[in-house]
């Protein structure tokens, strides 16, 4: 599977931004896709997570309520929607999937497959 990310840029606070993740190859596969952040100087985090299927989301619990995860699986693309941004939302964010249902949907080692990351900067 081949992710490719999209959709960051420069947002003032309280703003709002929508990322893409766009699958191709075995797109099939997919179980759940996941969306993952890093901050300068921290480590990556769980963002947020949506069973491929069945739709199911699962979100960490400093993006509930502002970012929504869904998906089009018919066009092999996931979307974060990220509203009422913060400056601490300011990250690379990445998309991921996991192809073999390790069940640890917060956790990075389930995912096998990950986008090159986007940018998103929230100003203050």
């Amino acid at each position: 599977v081949q992710l490719q990310a999209s959709g960051g840029g420069l947002v003032q606070a309280g703003g709002s931004l929508r990322l893409s993740c766009a699958a191709s190859g075995r797109t099939s596969s997919i179980i759940t896709m996941g969306w993952f952040r890093q901050a300068p100087g921290k480590e990556r985090e769980f963002v947020a997570a949506i069973t491929w299927s069945g739709g199911y989301t699962y979100y960490a619990v400093s993006v509930k309520g502002r970012f929504t995860i869904f998906r089009d699986a018919a066009k092999n693309t996931g979307h974060l929607q990220m509203d009422a941004l913060k400056a601490e939302d300011t990250a690379v964010y990445y998309c991921a999937t996991d192809t073999t249902l390790h069940g640890e949907l917060m956790a990075q080692s389930s995912y096998e497959y990950w986008g090159q990351g986007t940018q998103v900067t929230v100003s203050s």
